[in-house]
Parts: structure tokens; C-alpha cells; sequence
């Protein structure tokens, strides 16, 4: 199985506004839509982070290149990717004419840390120190993004260390969050290996207990490597058996 790590920045829209608070903006106020300005992604077993921008590379090779990325995922995952990423980079491969890749499985690691947990946050920052794997690099804020846009050499080389990280992060709190994920692609079908983990895709299965439906009961195991509980798929006791 071949996971990919991913995370990505955009930049503000530009508008004309008649204020700075509730505001009403029509679409024949904006002068410049938002656009994805760079991406951080990461191979799951692997150390490098690979970077590419609008100012590095150009837009057309940068979207290549996480096209092809993605193309040869069987899983994508994400902070919040499911409503922000995956679908901004879907509009932006949309607008360059490059066809989408190959499916694969967008997991996105927020909306398991919301589904499971109650944290006073869910933001990939808070989330992260309160778990112990570190926190997002400190940068200049807003102006950050406008240097950027600007083409600042600085602004640049401090955007990349952010996105690195941002990448490293997710990496860490997936390991974490692993035995949690209950959506999580099955190893032991998508690698072939039935008598392994579905989450993390070792052979340390030991039984434990009996995992009951309303209509069997089967045996249930616990991953010794990454703590994830499954079931097995043979009948220990069926309703079908149980005299009337």
C-alpha cells in the first residue's frame, strides 16, 4: 500500500470591499481568485519532503507533479483535506486542462480527531502539541504570504520550512491516531496478506475476546504493533444455529 502524506498553501483572494466587516462581496468584486501557490508532500516510510511552488517550478509542472504524485497513492492524507485540499487542487488541475489521477482514498486526519476525541481544538497546531510530536514553524504572519506572492527569496525559503513541517507533523499524528481510524484501506486486502492488520499491515494479531453482531459472533483480535482492534471473518456462533 502507498500512502501519501500532503499538504498544501494558497494564497488570499483579492477584492474590492466598501469595509472590513460584514461584508457582502459580489463575484464582479474580485480581482484575483485564490490559487494553490505550493505543496509539501511525503511517501509513508520515507524521510524526504518533496516541495514544489509557483515560483520554484510554475504552476503547470507544480500540478503535474502532485497529479502524479497522487496518481500512484492508494491512500492521500491530509489536515482538513477533505474540504480544503483535495478540492482546491481538484479545481486548480481542472482550470490547467490535466485529467485527474488515478482514485485513491483521501483520509483526512481531521475529521478523525473530530469524530473520535473532544479537543478544545481541532486545528493541526493544537493538536500536535497537545499530542507531543512538535508544533507548525512560527513565521511572519500575513506578510508571509504577500512577500511570497511577490516573489521574496526570504519570504520563500521561510514558506518552504513551514510546509515541510506541516508534512512531518501529519506523519507524526498519524502514527498516533492509527489503531483510532476506523475508515482506514485494509493491508491485508490491498496487500494480499489476510491474516495481517487491516491499519498497519504487521502480522502481530493476537485473539482476545469475541466481537458480537446481532446475528454472530466472531473472533476478535488486537494488533500488537499498532494497537488497532479488528475481527475475523469466520463464524464462531451464529443465530442460524440456536434452536427455536
Amino acid at each position: 500500500m502507498k500512502i501519501l502524506f500532503l499538504d498544501l498553501e494558497t494564497t488570499p483572494m483579492q477584492t474590492y470591499t466598501w469595509g472590513l466587516w460584514n461584508q457582502n462581496i459580489a463575484i464582479n468584486q474580485i480581482i484575483k481568485s485564490t490559487e494553490v501557490i505550493c505543496f509539501g508532500a511525503r511517501w509513508y516510510g520515507e524521510k524526504q519532503v518533496i516541495f514544489k511552488s509557483v515560483h520554484h517550478d510554475g504552476k503547470k509542472a507544480m500540478l503535474k507533479e502532485v497529479a502524479r504524485l497522487m496518481d500512484e497513492a492508494d491512500i492521500v492524507i491530509g489536515w482538513n483535506s477533505a474540504n480544503f485540499d483535495s478540492k482546491h487542487l481538484k479545481r486548480e488541475l481542472l482550470q490547467n486542462k490535466i485529467l485527474p489521477p488515478s482514485p485513491y482514498k483521501d483520509l483526512d486526519l481531521m475529521r478523525v480527531v473530530k469524530s473520535q476525541f473532544k479537543f478544545p481544538s481541532n486545528k493541526l497546531d493544537y493538536v500536535a502539541q497537545t499530542l507531543g510530536v512538535g508544533s507548525k514553524v512560527k513565521h511572519s504572519g500575513f506578510d508571509l504570504w504577500l512577500k511570497c506572492m511577490d516573489g521574496d527569496e526570504t519570504a520563500w525559503k521561510e514558506m518552504k520550512r513551514y510546509q515541510i513541517q506541516d508534512v512531518n507533523l501529519l506523519v507524526d499524528l498519524y502514527q498516533i491516531l492509527l489503531p483510532w481510524i476506523s475508515n482506514h484501506p485494509s493491508y491485508a486486502i490491498i496487500d494480499n496478506k489476510p491474516n495481517t492488520c487491516v491499519n498497519c499491515g504487521e502480522d502481530k494479531l493476537i485473539a482476545r475476546g469475541l466481537a458480537h453482531t446481532n446475528t454472530a459472533s466472531y473472533q476478535r483480535y488486537v494488533c500488537k504493533s499498532c494497537g488497532k482492534w479488528q475481527r475475523g471473518v469466520t463464524k464462531m456462533r451464529s443465530s442460524t444455529t440456536r434452536s427455536i
